[in-house]
């Protein structure tokens, strides 16, 4: 097992080794849209985990971390107990400091049945310039239990980051599973996401993606949404610009695959300069009383708003920067 730390107080005793570490970590947990101070309450669960250390790992009553360290990560268990309500978020911040590195980690989330959960995830290279995160995560949410998993990355100023985050999650019958996946500080470097999400009887599934590639990023975005229980539902909302020479591609495939399944595909992707972006939605319908319906858009920012925005003073950079934050909200 790891090594497992608090949070040092801000008193005048000795810090240990690690406080360096963790400092630094709470600075690049900040970089990357977090906030410090939330992960000091004491009513606050939260897991901090930086290259393959386990600096933080508070559990509060009904969630339950247990954590080991491998070569070049961390393999993490996280459940929360059944009928578990929390007011507060579950705060967990992934990271690598060194310009040079890799972290893999290896993560299962079960979520009890009639459990209602928040998480806050952030994850942060703020010196990358070759560094490559591998992320592999099974998530179970149980009947009737309800996850909201937010995800912010930072990935610093030099691009020379690799992403590759997959997960496979389940969500059993009456689940609800809402993700936000955000990526749009700094630059993205090579982001490859990849989720399988499948929905048991009156489950619903949303996904949400956000990322803004610039220089040569690359941005793949591969999301599969099977709707197998009667009534399940299930939405992907997708938002990517590229600017300059990014690429961005764009795959989402949702089956209808029981009576009164329901799915829908949006996808917006904003395109300026050198940059090329492409979208393949695949819809697949095995049951005569399920429906799923995709729409998309790819072009250019809106030439009536850059005027409007240029008008008021703006540069024309920066207008087109402010429209598609717009978006991206």
């Amino acid at each position: 097992m790891t090594h497992v730390a608090r949070i040092p107080s801000p008193s005048g005793d000795t810090a240990p080794a690690w406080a360096g570490e963790l400092n630094a970590m709470m600075e690049a947990y900040r970089q990357a849209g977090g906030d410090p101070s939330a992960l000091q309450l004491p009513q606050v669960a939260t897991l901090v985990i930086s290259a393959n250390q386990v600096l933080v790992a508070h559990e509060i009553p009904g969630v339950h971390f247990e954590a080991e360290s491998l070569p070049h990560g961390v393999r993490a268990r996280i459940w929360v107990e059944p009928h578990t309500h929390l007011a507060q978020p579950i705060h967990l911040c992934f990271g690598l400091l060194p310009a040079e590195g890799e972290q893999d980690i290896l993560a299962e989330y079960d979520i009890g049945e009639q459990a209602n959960v928040r998480f806050l995830a952030h994850c942060s290279f703020p010196n990358a310039i070759k560094v490559e995160h591998r992320m592999q995560a099974r998530i179970r949410i149980g009947r009737q239990a309800s996850l909201t998993y937010s995800e912010e990355h930072f990935h610093g100023p030099h691009g020379g980051t690799v992403v590759i985050p997959k997960a496979e999650i389940l969500v059993e019958e009456g689940g609800h599973f809402t993700t936000t996946f955000t990526l749009t500080r700094g630059r993205v470097g090579d982001l490859r996401l990849d989720y399988l999400v499948r929905v048991g009887a009156n489950g619903v599934a949303e996904l949400v993606t956000k990322a803004y590639g610039k220089g040569d990023d690359t941005i793949h975005v591969r999301e599969v949404v099977t709707l197998d229980g009667a009534g399940a539902r299930g939405l992907t909302r997708t938002r990517i610009a590229v600017q300059d020479k990014a690429q961005s591609r764009v795959d989402t495939i949702t089956e209808g695959n029981a009576p009164g399944a329901r799915g829908h595909m949006d996808c917006t992707e904003i395109v300026r300069g050198q940059a090329q972006a492409s979208n393949n939605p695949l819809v697949i319908v095995r049951h005569d009383q399920a429906q799923v319906t995709h729409e998309a858009a790819i072009g250019t920012v809106n030439r009536k708003e850059l005027e409007t925005l240029m008008a008021r003073g703006l540069s024309e950079d920066e207008a087109v920067d402010l429209i598609i934050r717009g978006l991206m909200r």
